[in-house]
């Protein structure tokens, strides 16, 4: 990959408190090359327990306005308490392939969506979560993740992933991403 190539990473931040009357997450966008320099940030925010994180995503990357960006990357399918992200209508939105990386393994998201919904919110995130790609189990750098992608092929997103890899296992544009949601949500607090 050459070195100039882009990625945007998403990331979520969520220091608050739902019983105290937090509603909303931050979501930070971080535009970063393949030889690990961060060019680009943008925030958004998606309603703790909502359905508007997809339209958030989104909205980084109008936002951010950058035809250079070839790849997102998503450290969540399910950031602020079960707000599903519908990968491929970001996929289609944005035009660019969507890779999600998550970092643990798990039994799915169903019992926990049973136990926190019912009714029709519980029907519609199960039928965002159920049309999610598979969830594929990749080494690297003797560290494991868990990737779904829309818009290329399961050995080219292991690709990708790797190569925004520099060591560990969290892809940098997804870790500045974290690290940039982490800032705006401590810069947040500190005004209250």
């Amino acid at each position: 990959m050459k070195p100039g190539v882009r990625a945007l990473g998403v990331a979520e931040s969520y220091r608050g408190d739902r019983d105290r009357g937090q509603t909303e997450s931050t979501l930070a966008g971080a535009v970063v090359r393949a030889d690990r320099v961060c060019d680009g940030l943008a925030y958004a925010a998606c309603r703790v327990g909502g359905t508007d994180g997809t339209d958030a995503v989104i909205g980084l990357l109008e936002d951010l306005d950058r035809p250079d960006i070839r790849y997102v990357l998503l450290g969540a399918i399910a950031p602020a308490w079960y707000n599903i992200l519908d990968l491929s209508r970001i996929r289609e939105a944005v035009g660019r392939p969507v890779i999600a990386v998550t970092f643990e393994a798990s039994d799915g998201l169903e019992t926990g969506l049973r136990d926190a919904f019912s009714g029709p919110d519980l029907e519609a995130r199960l039928a965002t979560y159920r049309a999610l790609p598979e969830r594929r189990e990749l080494s690297v750098n003797d560290e494991t993740v868990y990737v779904r992608q829309v818009g290329l092929e399961a050995d080219e997103a292991a690709a990708i992933v790797r190569e925004f890899i520099p060591e560990g296992g969290r892809p940098e544009p997804i870790r500045v991403a974290r690290q940039a949601a982490r800032a705006a949500d401590s810069y947040a607090r500190s005004l209250e």
